[in-house]
């Protein structure tokens, strides 16, 4: 990896963000970490003891102004590589969710996710050269019932992403989109998800899904479906109905399905 070459992670104060920012660092990425907690300051700590330099970003990236803070931290600099990883869940029925929980949702795995891809990919593209990686998911294959919103967010995701690369294809900037699975992080217990079956069975380690996205990225490669049972999981929901699949959902995520 040559030196001096920067990487901006997102949703770096934990789980997968937390682990590409790592793989980032183990690779000899510089880094600029942002996250909406305090958290990302102790992670930037622990970082620069792989001998790179980490400056963290508290900036709340559902807001333009949070994106700005983050553009604003680095400044004039190159960014060789951005990933998007900053993203929120939400469990239980639609109707029964708070919805400023909704728009705080859409605006960060969505909104604000497109406003940073947009200012970084055009400073890209004016170099003709940088790597995007997407975190989406699997989720985005299935109607997420008892996580509508959610699952809806990353559907959208994984779409924008594979859009995004083709009309990137005749330049020097790469798009690809991580699509885990069920991944062993803080998620399902900020998205009120430890009463359903999905939040509470084995899960995916979260430095092993972000090890197989940083290194898709590096290829240069579409997108990366993380786990055999993920990429099962994939291939079947291609070929099954939409209503049944979101009542297969249901028995995942439904509150009260949890594992006794």
């Amino acid at each position: 990896m040559p030196a001096n070459q920067l990487a901006v992670v997102t949703g770096a104060s934990t789980g997968i963000g937390l682990e590409l920012a790592r793989c980032c660092a183990q690779a000899g990425f510089n880094l600029v970490i942002a996250a909406d907690e305090s958290q990302i300051e102790r992670v930037a700590v622990d970082l620069r003891r792989l001998g790179v330099s980490v400056e963290p970003v508290e900036a709340d990236l559902s807001t333009t102004e949070g994106v700005d803070k983050l553009c604003a931290a680095v400044g004039d600099r190159p960014i060789d590589a951005l990933l998007a990883n900053a993203g929120v869940g939400l469990g239980k029925a639609f109707l029964d969710q708070d919805f400023a929980r909704v728009k705080h949702l859409i605006d960060t795995n969505i909104t604000g996710t497109l406003y940073l891809i947009h200012r970084v990919g055009n400073e890209m593209l004016r170099r003709n050269a940088g790597r995007i990686l997407i975190t989406g998911s699997i989720a985005g294959f299935t109607p997420g019932s008892f996580q509508a919103a959610y699952n809806a967010s990353k559907a959208f995701l994984d779409s924008f992403s594979f859009a995004l690369r083709e009309e990137l294809r005749d330049s020097g900037v790469t798009v690809t989109c991580l699509m885990p699975g069920a991944t062993d992080t803080e998620f399902f217990r900020r998205a009120d998800m430890m009463d359903t079956k999905v939040g509470t069975e084995q899960k995916d380690g979260a430095y092993d899904v972000a090890k197989a996205g940083f290194d898709a990225m590096l290829r240069g490669e579409a997108d990366i479906v993380t786990g055999l049972k993920n990429k099962i999981q994939t291939t079947v929901a291609n070929v099954t109905p939409n209503e049944i699949l979101a009542r297969q959902h249901r028995k995942m995520a439904e509150p009260g399905t949890a594992r006794s």
